[in-house]
């Protein structure tokens, strides 16, 4: 950065005197650290999650939902319309009289009850969604930046093996030079060298999709990378299979069986009788039944009582019967669940044991013997004491054990987020 630039001014003509050219190098050589500094921005995981519960738009959806299913609250006591009517004309005798009434119908209150529990249910479902949604985004963060810091990982690894191989390469081609090998050993190392370097390429654009990825469900602006304090996750303590009660997935599915109840009892509390009430308002021209004389300025007022009784009562009933079923099938959609996640608890748990004690083998044992290889084939190598042949192979046997330590602790950090994430531990 600081060349490039000297040399542009350099093109301009521009004589740069010492305190000038001192100058000019400091601003910019803070200049290049600013960027290098923005462009290695970190974030650990846990402030990641909360980024992208912040941020991401499909919770934000989710909570206008619960908003939403809140203020349906209000509505379960939907009283029907007041009626008001106007008559005028021959009403009580062969004089005009004018009449008005007010009438409201109100359904008994048990109905207004029993429909506030019911929106109640699916607004606690609601949140259930929002809940259940938070954890799947929490879950994705979670394994989007693992998954990274596994490629990361592998790239270092890659990268360790191409130096190797680089040293291979010059041994190789200063040998060749002074006639100690053929060029068949020449030919060997750069392949090996170039197969590193082709892994590599494909390891970085592994990398680069997988900010992307990161990215859109941080749903921010600024690109960081993830910023872990160690390749492998603290491990679970295993549990009876029963701990998966608290997992958000069982709890929607078992409120809807809760939703499906408060519409029973919502559709039965429709078969109550619908009360009436009217007041009226009229006009009495002429002679009453006292015998006096009444004008269009006398009113007289009275009011009404009813009471709506289902006599019809049978689409009624079968919507009962409806919402009964509808609850037998949410009871056994509550079982199935549980059983599904108790099974796959289980499976993850065997999985967990036999990925523990495959990641202890390499710890113990396996890196140990990957980097004497190393160190053993370089240095008989360099002293002749080993063909390049010998080399490729022991070489390549280091690689792998330490290739296969990598797989084995991603496989072992898959099976750590998926029980945490099916347990909430």
């Amino acid at each position: 950065f600081v060349l490039p630039l000297l040399y542009i001014l350099f093109e301009k003509g521009v004589k740069l005197q010492p305190p000038a050219f001192k100058k000019t190098a400091v601003v910019s050589l803070l200049l290049l650290l600013s960027v290098a500094g923005f462009s290695q921005q970190k974030i650990g995981l846990d402030e990641a999650i909360q980024t992208a519960l912040r941020h991401n738009n499909q919770i934000k959806n989710q909570q206008l939902q619960s908003a939403y299913a809140k203020a349906l609250i209000k509505t379960a006591a939907d009283i029907p319309k007041t009626t008001v009517s106007a008559e005028y004309g021959q009403i009580n005798s062969a004089y005009n009289d004018t009449r008005f009434s007010i009438t409201q119908g109100i359904s008994f209150p048990a109905v207004y009850n029993r429909q506030k529990q019911l929106l109640t249910e699916e607004y606690t479902s609601a949140l259930l969604h929002t809940s259940l949604k938070e954890f799947e985004i929490q879950k994705a963060v979670t394994q989007v930046f693992y998954g990274i810091v596994y490629l990361k990982q592998k790239q270092l690894l890659l990268e360790k093996a191409d130096t190797l191989y680089e040293r291979f390469y010059q041994k190789t081609s200063l040998r060749l030079q002074k006639g100690e090998t053929t060029i068949i050993e020449k030919t060997t190392a750069e392949t090996q060298r170039a197969n590193i370097r082709l892994q590599l390429t494909q390891v970085q654009q592994s990398i680069d999709v997988a900010l992307l990825e990161w990215q859109l469900l941080l749903n921010t602006d600024t690109v960081a990378e993830p910023m872990a304090t160690g390749f492998k996750i603290t491990g679970i303590v295993l549990q009876d299979s029963t701990i998966i009660a608290g997992n958000p997935l069982l709890k929607l599915t078992g409120q809807q069986k809760n939703i499906a109840s408060a519409k029973t009892s919502s559709e039965k509390a429709k078969l109550l009788p619908e009360l009436s009430l009217s007041y009226f308002n009229n006009t009495f021209k002429g002679t009453g039944a006292d015998n006096k004389q009444y004008a269009t300025s006398d009113r007289f007022s009275s009011i009404q009582v009813g009471i709506g009784i289902p006599l019809f009562t049978q689409s009624q009933k079968a919507r009962v019967s409806a919402s009964k079923i509808q609850e037998q099938l949410y009871d056994n959609q509550y079982k199935t669940a549980i059983q599904q996640l108790q099974n796959e608890y289980n499976k993850l748990a065997a999985a967990y044991k036999t990925n523990t004690l495959i990641v202890q083998y390499y710890e113990d044992t396996g890196l140990k013997n990957a980097e004497l290889i190393t160190q053993t084939a370089t240095k008989q190598f360099m002293n002749g004491e080993i063909n390049y042949l010998d080399f490729v192979l022991l070489t390549n046997q280091s690689i792998t054990l330490q290739s296969n330590y990598t797989e084995a602790v991603k496989a072992y950090n898959d099976t750590v987020i998926q029980l945490h994430y099916l347990t909430l531990q």
